[in-house]
């Protein structure tokens, strides 16, 4: 992307290519792109070791289908092809010393007991931490050694087909890479656009039992759950400590769990003098807070991060604290103090990291 923004190209060549760079698109059509090149990665993978007619030339194409088939986001795809390596090194190398005892020894019963002891060995490792290393270890035992009768030159050829299809899933991964920082800025976006919808239902008035408003808190509660399986992936990408995300999640979890107290906490609306004294006594924080929540959705979705930088006029919670609550208006009033704080708060980690992320 950074040598596309550098060079300077026909407006007929941009248009051409801004589907493919521009990565909101690559983003809504991820799913596209990602079959395509999991495609053209196999055409070349068939192509290569038909071409070099290479012994067991299938054996790379499984490998970059294990290796790239599931995982459409950059930072998972590197992850696995260093696990998917480990483990076919550690596998081929105990393989092949098993084909060798055999092929020395002529014990059959003896290499039945050690694969299997050593794949149970490899199964011990396989629950918990550097498990799919350890479960492709065993794995590559079978496909180099088979039951210890393979010739050693077949196991070697597989050890080499497998290495050939991580470089090649590897080297495909980072055609049109699929980043897990676009799909978690998205889906920020959008979890605070839903967080705006909720936030001018509340103070307009309108009921917060409807279908509606279930729906979008439903909404919200899925994004979180997503967005907290793309954090591993987005802080290995651009190098955000997973400290600073889980900082943002917390924001956002705060967000969405004082806009359901304040749901249920607000002016009844049919006391009109009430809702009219809170309207106006909160007038600036609500439109602080809407503003600064459109205003996040829209610099993550663009990029554009210069409105973020301004400086806010949000009161300080700590001061709403040391007023005397006396009523469920009172409560009401400070609770929106403080989503307003989360809010500013929020913003303010969005821009510390936005050299990162704003790729």
């Amino acid at each position: 992307m950074k040598l596309f923004s550098s060079v300077r190209l026909p407006n007929f060549v941009r248009r051409l290519l801004r589907p493919l760079l521009d990565p909101y698109r690559r983003y809504r059509h991820a799913r596209l792109i990602h079959s395509v090149r999991v495609s053209l990665g196999l055409l070349a993978s068939i192509l290569l070791t038909t071409g070099l007619n290479l012994p067991h030339g299938e054996w790379a194409s499984v490998t970059m289908l294990v290796v790239i088939g599931g995982l459409q986001h950059h930072g998972n795809i590197g992850k696995k092809a260093v696990e998917r390596a480990y483990g076919t090194l550690i596998g081929a190398t105990v393989g092949l010393l098993l084909v060798a005892q055999q092929a020395y020894l002529g014990q059959p019963l003896l290499t039945y007991l050690l694969m299997s002891v050593v794949c149970g060995f490899f199964s011990y490792h396989a629950i918990g931490k550097g498990g799919y290393t350890a479960l492709l270890s065993g794995i590559t035992v079978f496909i180099v050694a088979g039951h210890g009768d393979n010739p050693l030159a077949d196991g070697l050829w597989r050890t080499v087909d497998i290495l050939i299809g991580i470089s090649l899933a590897l080297a495909f991964s980072f055609a049109l890479p699929l980043y897990a920082v676009y799909s978690w800025r998205y889906n920020l976006a959008s979890a605070l656009r839903d967080c705006a919808a909720i936030y001018s239902r509340i103070i307009s008035g309108q009921s917060v039992t409807d279908d509606d408003h279930l729906k979008l808190l439903n909404r919200l509660n899925a994004a979180m759950v997503k967005l907290r399986s793309l954090m591993p992936s987005v802080s290995k990408e651009v190098r955000i400590s997973m400290t600073k995300l889980d900082a943002i999640q917390r924001h956002l979890r705060m967000c969405i769990s004082t806009l359901e107290i304040l749901g249920n906490t607000r002016p009844d609306p049919r006391d009109e003098q009430a809702t009219a004294r809170m309207q106006i006594a909160l007038k600036a924080e609500h439109r602080q807070i809407r503003v600064q929540l459109i205003g996040m959705a829209r610099a993550l979705q663009s990029g554009a991060t210069e409105r973020l930088e301004r400086a806010s006029s949000v009161p300080d919670p700590d001061t709403a604290l040391e007023t005397p609550i006396h009523s469920a208006l009172d409560g009401y009033r400070l609770l929106t103090v403080q989503l307003a704080a989360n809010v500013d708060g929020m913003r303010g980690l969005l821009v510390k990291s936005s050299r990162q992320w704003r790729i």
